[in-house]
């Protein structure tokens, strides 16, 4: 057996251009541990205003902007503490660290839950009158109408104040699942085709084996991946349970019909668009998706379309360049088209540390961008050694600009949109980048690469998320209806969801069934799914900038400005879009059997 490579880094061990620098949020751990004090003994400041909210516009507006600057201040000292963890969760201070944010954000949350339950308590008519009397409480208008629309799920100020006290409690399942994975979780080494010992964890699967050139190295890694999983399973099945059933619950408390309408409301989206997106993706994408699962078999040569093959490289001898620097001097390049104030934003990005990219011990896996107020976004992501990385990057760098402009237009109640138009700004920068990489090469093979990032990027939002979020529809159906949740119900629903996208055309085997395992996204809500209604949205709208050029631009770049102030229908209008149709769900999904069309070409030729 050949040497065994050196393991991965410590923390300690990264060198500092690959990580962020967190210095521009506190100088010092001490510096933040004052801070964190500081905030907790400056409560009073917001607290005072109990149960005088109803008295005068003056005093509504006073404890409005005393709960901003508080939740300022601890937004920054949250951020510190959790994004110090993300990067080495083997760390016993950063855990505690992160423990000590999270009791303090219960603690937060119930001192400071009077400001929306007194609101919600008062009449529409008192808020109106408010707000025409106090121009100050213009900034707040969508933030107290949104309130109000609350109003009929509201609970006792008393049951208000203990719920949001147990907060930490009912984030437990979302922590222990993160543990479990990055802590915990030890992977046995796999052989590849020479005989070398090669070791796994999570963030190299996920981020480099998957998409292998080499059969073995899929296959193989692939086997021991599932091998730690299938020891966790019944940890995290019951760990995923709890999460369903705490939200299941609350909906009955609150008075929703369901989870869903709960958990859509919060994202001000209605069913019809919920489903849509689910319904329509999976009907009208899956016969072009085994199209190309059927030509990867054809192209690879392989005995068996396995689950372990479907993020196999095309071609895999051919290479562009897969420098960190040189893919984010590309980025660069392609994000030209979107202006000088943008293009400023994203050279600061790229050369002060926002990025942290290293791979070492105890690093999530995956990639995030995270947008303090009143500071600048960080970015998280580990380099996979490919191009594909370039696509991860402007990805994150769309979020980082997306919040950048909301931040410097919106004060910090009105800088997030619903979840549903998250992913737009992200998915945008990918596709500019793709269209950048097309437009300036006309040699085949590079044409051919290209088009496979692409359906990369529409694999990761219209497949594996998509069907995350048809595997969360039928789980909470379950709950609703009062079935139990195991291992083996979980993995035998994941697998039915995947065999009926998939068909004939791909082996579901055990270890596809355990994909519920991979991701946090189920413990955040209705997320998954809205990756595939961002990358709808920015399919179209990238589309129009290519087009028309300035215009387009500006119009997107007023939507990100926009931040929070607008339900998500009409911000996505605002950049030229209806998505309480199906048709830009169609148009999308076509535009992906485009990109296999002339793949298939490329290679029948």
């Amino acid at each position: 057996m050949a040497n065994k490579p050196n393991d991965r880094m410590k923390r300690q061990d990264v060198p500092k251009e690959q990580k962020w620098d967190l210095t521009d949020l506190f100088k010092t751990r001490e510096d933040w541990e004052k801070e964190l004090k500081a905030v907790r003994e400056d409560l009073p400041n917001v607290t005072k205003f109990k149960g005088d909210l109803g008295n005068s516009a003056k005093e509504l507006l006073e404890c409005l902007e005393a709960k901003e600057k508080l939740l300022e201040r601890f937004n920054l000292v949250s951020m510190y503490a959790n994004l110090r963890l993300s990067v080495d969760n083997t760390d016993t201070t950063r855990q505690k660290d992160a423990s000590r944010v999270s009791e303090a954000q219960s603690s937060v949350n119930a001192e400071l839950s009077f400001v929306e339950t007194e609101i919600i308590g008062l009449p529409k008519d008192t808020i109106d009158k408010f707000i025409e009397e106090e121009e100050g409480l213009q900034p707040f208008k969508k933030f107290l109408k949104d309130l109000q629309d609350k109003k009929p799920h509201a609970l006792s100020e008393e049951t208000e104040e203990t719920l949001a006290a147990l907060g930490s409690l009912f984030s437990a399942p979302y922590t222990i699942y993160n543990r479990g994975k990055l802590s915990d979780m030890q992977f046995d080494p796999f052989i590849d085709k020479e005989g070398n010992e090669i070791p796994l964890s999570f963030a190299l699967y996920a981020g480099k084996y998957i998409s292998s050139p080499s059969k073995e190295v899929r296959r193989n890694s692939y086997e021991s991946f599932n091998k730690t999983l299938k020891q966790y399973k019944h940890t995290f099945a019951a760990t995923y349970a709890t999460q369903v059933n705490h939200e299941v619950t609350t909906a009955r408390l609150r008075n929703y019909e369901s989870a869903e309408d709960m958990l859509l409301q919060e994202q001000q989206v209605t069913k019809e668009m919920y489903h849509n997106q689910l319904d329509v993706i999976q009907e009208e994408l899956a016969p072009h998706m085994r199209r190309y699962a059927d030509l990867k078999k054809r192209v690879l040569g392989l005995d068996s379309m396995t689950y372990a093959d479907l993020k196999a490289p095309l071609d895999p001898d051919f290479k562009l360049e897969t420098s960190y620097e040189e893919a984010a001097e590309t980025v660069q390049e392609a994000l030209e088209i979107m202006g000088s104030d943008y293009m400023d934003m994203i050279k600061t990005a790229l050369s002060e540390r926002w990025v942290d990219y290293a791979d070492n011990v105890g690093k999530s896996t995956g990639a995030f961008c995270s947008s303090p107020y009143g500071a600048h976004p960080y970015v998280m992501m580990t380099w996979p050694d490919t191009m594909r990385g370039a696509f991860t990057l402007a990805h994150e760098l769309g979020h980082a600009g997306h919040f950048y402009f909301a931040g410097k237009n919106q004060r910090m109640t009105n800088t997030r949109p619903s979840r549903y138009f998250i992913e737009a700004p992200s998915t945008m920068n990918e596709m500019l980048l793709g269209n950048h990489l097309l437009s300036n090469t006309k040699d085949k093979r590079t044409r051919r690469w290209v088009i496979l990032q692409l359906l990369g990027t529409y694999y990761h939002n219209f497949v594996t998320h998509l069907l995350e979020g048809e595997f969360q529809r039928r789980v909470y159906n379950m709950v609703e209806n009062g079935e139990p949740l195991t291992a083996s119900v979980l993995s035998e629903q994941k697998a039915e969801a995947l065999n009926k996208f998939w068909g004939d055309s791909v082996e579901i085997d055990e270890g596809a069934s355990l994909v519920w395992m991979h991701q946090p996204h189920y413990y955040m809500g209705l997320y998954p799914y809205t990756y595939s209604a961002g990358l709808t949205v920015s399919t179209l709208v990238s589309r129009d900038i290519l087009d028309e050029g300035k215009p387009a631009v500006e119009r997107w770049l007023d939507v990100l400005k926009a931040g929070g102030t607008m339900e998500p229908l009409e911000l996505i209008k605002k950049a030229g879009v209806d998505m309480s149709k199906p048709d830009p769900i169609r148009e999308a999904v076509a535009h992906v059997g485009k990109l296999i069309d002339e793949l298939e070409e490329s290679y029948d030729e």
